[in-house]
Order: C-alpha cells, then sequence, then structure tokens
C-alpha cells in the first residue's frame, strides 16, 4: 500500500477547500507553485487527475478517495492532541495548532441548538468548522469525504459511516404581524396561498412548498419565493413584512409570544426529522462531536420515532 506525504495531502484539501491554488497557498504559507507541485505529486502517485481545473474546481473520484484520506489524518492528530492535553494540559499541539475538524449542519440548526451543543468543544480548543447547507444536502459534503459528519434528514448511512438519530425539528407557517393581517386575516389557505409570497433559504429548499401543499391537502403547489441563504435572514425578511415562511418553531417562538409574529396555521406543523452521520471510526473526537449534538438535540428536538439504518 502506498505512503502518501501528509503535507501534498494537506494541499489537496486546501485546494478543494479554499476553491483555488492561490487560496490554498495563502492559507498554507507556501508559494502558488509549491502548492502545484505537491498536487502533482501525488497525481504522479495515485497515475490519475485528483482535480478537475474548473469554476468552481472540483475533485474527482480519486481525489475523493484522498481527501477523505486526509480528513482521517487530521481527525488522528486531533484525536493526539486531545490526549496530549489530557495526559499535560500545558502541551502545545502536537501539529502547532488545531487540527481543523469540519462537519456539515443545516442552517437551521446551526440557528438554534447546535452551536450551543458544539461550544464547549470549541472552549476546550477544538478547531471546528462548520459548513453549512440546505438539511437535504448536508449529507453531499459526506459523501465526497469532505467532512467527517453531517446533520441531516436523510435516514440511510453511507458504507462505512454510522448513524444516529436526533430528533424532529417541527416547522410552522409564521409572517409579520401587520403583513398577515392585510394579506391573510384568516390564516393561510388552499385559496390564498398562491398570492402571498414566500421566503426561503435557497433555490433547494422545498420546504415551503411541502408544508402548504401537507396542510392544505394538495399533491402540488407552485409558490412565488424570495431568497434569503441564511435562517437568521429569512427570520428578519418575515419580521420586516416581506411575506410568508415556513420556520423551526424553535427559532420563532419567541416572536410569536410577543406577537410580532402570527402563527398563520395554527395547531399544524411540519416535523423534519434530523440524523447525525459520522464516519465509522474509533475517534474520541468523533465520540465527543456525537455526545454532544445527541445530547442537545435530545432537549431540543422531539422525539424521532422513524427507524435509522444505523451502521452499514
Amino acid at each position: 500500500m502506498s505512503t502518501f506525504d501528509p503535507d501534498a495531502l494537506e494541499c489537496l484539501a486546501a485546494i478543494v477547500e479554499e476553491g483555488g491554488f492561490e487560496r490554498a497557498a495563502v492559507r498554507l504559507s507556501i508559494t502558488q507553485s509549491a502548492v502545484s507541485q505537491r498536487l502533482r505529486s501525488l497525481e504522479v502517485q495515485m497515475g490519475t487527475v485528483l482535480i478537475v481545473r474548473s469554476h468552481p474546481l472540483k475533485a474527482t473520484t480519486a481525489g475523493r478517495l484522498l481527501l477523505k484520506h486526509a480528513m482521517q489524518m487530521r481527525l488522528l492528530r486531533a484525536d493526539l492532541d486531545r490526549d496530549l492535553k489530557e495526559l499535560a494540559p500545558g502541551v502545545a499541539s502536537a501539529a502547532g495548532e488545531a487540527e481543523r475538524v469540519s462537519i456539515a449542519v443545516n442552517a437551521d440548526s446551526i440557528a438554534t441548538w447546535a452551536l450551543p451543543a458544539l461550544s464547549p468543544l470549541a472552549r476546550q480548543g477544538l478547531g471546528l468548522e462548520i459548513i453549512t447547507d440546505d438539511q437535504d444536502f448536508t449529507f453531499e459534503w459526506l459523501r465526497e469525504g469532505r467532512v467527517l459528519g453531517c446533520v441531516t434528514t436523510l435516514r440511510s448511512a453511507l458504507r462505512s459511516c454510522k448513524i444516529e438519530p436526533l430528533g424532529a425539528m417541527h416547522y410552522v407557517a409564521v409572517a409579520q404581524a401587520g403583513f398577515a393581517q392585510a394579506r391573510c386575516p384568516n390564516g393561510l389557505s388552499p385559496h390564498n396561498f398562491s398570492n402571498l409570497p414566500f421566503v426561503a433559504f435557497n433555490r433547494k429548499d422545498d420546504l415551503q412548498a411541502e408544508f402548504v401543499a401537507e396542510a392544505c391537502g394538495l399533491k402540488h403547489v407552485t409558490l412565488r419565493h424570495l431568497y434569503v441563504p441564511s435562517s437568521e435572514g429569512q427570520l428578519q425578511a418575515v419580521l420586516a413584512g416581506w411575506g410568508v415562511s415556513v420556520l423551526p418553531e424553535l427559532m420563532v417562538r419567541p416572536q410569536l409570544e410577543q406577537g410580532t409574529l402570527v402563527n398563520l396555521m395554527p395547531g399544524h406543523s411540519l416535523p423534519v426529522a434530523l440524523f447525525w452521520h459520522c464516519w465509522n471510526l474509533n475517534s474520541v473526537v468523533l465520540d465527543a462531536l456525537t455526545h454532544a449534538l445527541k445530547s442537545a438535540a435530545l432537549r431540543a428536538l422531539s422525539a424521532n420515532d422513524a427507524p435509522a439504518n444505523t451502521n452499514q
């Protein structure tokens, strides 16, 4: 089995994560020429191209395999750093700085319960990088080997990964009180939803249409969308009277209690089951991440009775 140069592996990871050779060089504090040389040495060793020089840059299938290997090397170093700090609290990191541990978490979880869960680990010095995406797409980051774990709606584990059910986040349809009084005083209904603007996360966000279709008993709906690519931004847009949005009840609870927002379909919510996927490795850091997320989800989310395919 070939042994790969750790510096070259980190170089490959930096190119993919930073989206280019120049930014990778800045991050690694080396020249752009050195970045190209390290990548080339890996490609010669593998006998194949590892990066597609497109916009944006993309790793090939072989590149994704090596990227996953680079992430596993980071995890080993992070585990070593954690063990060394427990053995001798004043010892410096084995790598000179905290290892970057990347996970993908959906935006709504970041805006509500996930950051408090991860705060103790960050304060302990774990070098966290949180990638955000729609809950249906965080899984792709894990599939491509770019993160160690992800919070997602998908319940089938990848090969060599394990999965933990976290619970269900409940979504409600809300609007600013003045907007609701002027545009939909009797709430959301099959007769008025097509005349209302809906504030969505991005073009991949189908939660708005899913909620309306289920609530109104329809198979397919077409909505007028406005896009704001953050959970907090969606909330602020709704508070500013842009339109209706389907948001986590956990996030809008204070505004509903204050009366600044109105629940347009009281008694109806859309539960979205969330799962934590991570590599099935013996790792202190992964175990700590899993425990932190499961404990916080147990407090914040409702129980999820859906079975999960836990290990493959």
